[in-house]
């Protein structure tokens, strides 16, 4: 394994707690604000940990993942939740 894939791990975990990739245990897609925010929040604490020990290329990607996910999360906050959908995880329909 590589740090790339661990990246992508946790990137793939933060898409689908914004409900932007469907879970692939059920199929459906479910907005989890608590969790897309916890994974950002290690997505973080990794690079801090990381500093001097990355590739450019690993600090490009990790950096590009934390930003995407950070700008889609405010994104989500902004759009008007349902309590349950903000803190529980709501399945959304899929078109």
């Amino acid at each position: 394994m590589n740090f790339s894939i661990l990246v992508s791990i946790f990137e793939a975990s933060g898409w689908q707690a914004l409900g932007k990739i469907p879970n692939p245990v059920t199929g459906k897609t479910e907005l989890n604000l608590s969790a897309a925010e916890n994974t950002i929040e290690i997505l973080i604490l990794l690079r801090e940990k990381s500093k001097g020990n990355l590739t450019p290329d690993e600090e490009k990607y990790l950096s590009a993942a934390i930003a995407n996910l950070q700008l889609n999360y405010a994104a989500e906050k902004e759009k008007p939740q349902t309590g349950a959908a903000e803190k529980e995880g709501v399945a959304k329909e899929d078109s």
